[in-house]
């Protein structure tokens, strides 16, 4: 199998974990998390969901492809089948990843097919069993976690919840980041799942109480670093967050290894991320990629400030032209410079 040539770990991933960036389909691939970890070199960053079917049964090892820059990253799996979430964790460490997460949370149709997602929160003994055999295939240093929601359709997430976050602590897990809704499996499509059932932050909370050995974190509503230190401040040890990173990065990234990580380097400023892209740019194009398959993920850059609208639009329109390259860039930047002018 091929390996990246480097493979670093993060001093503690737990601390990485403090603050996170969620798994999102077709979102956090790799040019979005190389965009991510120019802004914050501490937050703990996942890839999309990668199915254990597809990399056991369908060989597309092209799915872990990651850089060494992006540490720490997580990989996070679907997948139902103790022996076969096994080897696709075994593939994830050998590739370099610092965590392997598996996936109980996702509620798409495609995902409930195939007996995963949120739908296993139905079955905890299955899942104490998929942790507990990725566990015992992948070196110590790796952890498995899990990510969940609070319960799905008409169960009781006061109920459900302890239950489950008990056999998966059994099995062997010490890290779970907890999306703080329900799943609707029938009746509400993927995108409402993430609006629609309400948000129970408190619940979240009380299971840190209950189980102190657990690191905890939280998922879903959350969109400001206030929230997040908030958050931290009510005993959690970890926030995951999901679209608001993707479609305002700044607000999210920038300030985020000052103000959760405690660096003492001060932030950069969104044109200094847009030009240190420009390396990585220029060795995708040089290996035939796409301008627009990286700027995609910086739409959001200047979100909230002038020359927003400019700024997408002039990528928009022109960085999926034939030979479009980094004076894509330079044009959108200097559009930006000067609406903040005017």
């Amino acid at each position: 199998m091929r390996k990246n040539s480097v493979k670093t770990k993060t001093p503690s991933i737990s601390n990485a974990a403090r603050l996170s960036v969620a798994p999102m389909m077709d979102w956090t691939d790799r040019h979005c998390r190389a965009l991510h970890r120019l802004m914050s070199s501490r937050a703990l960053l996942y890839t999309e969901m990668v199915t254990a079917p597809a990399l056991v049964r369908g060989g597309a090892l092209h799915l872990l492809t990651f850089s060494p820059g992006e540490q720490p990253v997580a990989l996070q799996l679907g997948g139902s089948d103790p022996a076969e979430l096994a080897q696709a964790a075994v593939m994830g460490a050998g590739e370099g990843y610092s965590e392997i997460n598996l996936n109980c949370g996702c509620p798409s149709d495609r995902v409930q097919s195939g007996s995963f997602g949120a739908v296993l929160m139905e079955t905890p003994g299955r899942v104490a069993d998929c942790v507990a055999a990725m566990i015992a295939a992948v070196p110590a240093d790796i952890p498995v976690t899990v990510k969940c929601r609070i319960g799905v359709d008409d169960q009781e997430p006061e109920q459900v919840l302890p239950d489950f976050l008990r056999r998966v602590r059994d099995a062997g897990v010490g890290r779970v980041q907890i999306h703080a809704r329900k799943a609707w499996l029938q009746g509400l499509s993927p995108k409402e799942n993430r609006d629609i059932p309400p948000l129970d932050h408190d619940l979240v909370v009380a299971m840190k109480s209950e189980f102190p050995d657990l690191h905890i974190s939280l998922n879903g509503g959350v969109t400001t670093l206030e929230q997040v230190e908030s958050l931290l401040a009510r005993g959690l040890d970890g926030v995951m967050i999901g679209r608001a990173a993707y479609h305002d990065p700044c607000s999210i990234l920038l300030d985020a290894d000052r103000r959760i990580f405690g660096s003492p380097l001060p932030g950069r400023s969104a044109p200094e991320i847009v030009e240190e892209m420009y390396p990585y740019i220029e060795s995708h194009l040089a290996a035939g990629g796409r301008l627009n398959q990286v700027t995609r993920h910086m739409l959001g850059l200047f979100a909230g400030q002038p020359g927003a609208r400019h700024w997408r639009r002039t990528l928009s329109e022109n960085a999926h032209r034939p030979g479009a390259g980094i004076g894509v860039l330079q044009a959108a930047l200097e559009t930006v410079g000067e609406a903040q002018a005017a």
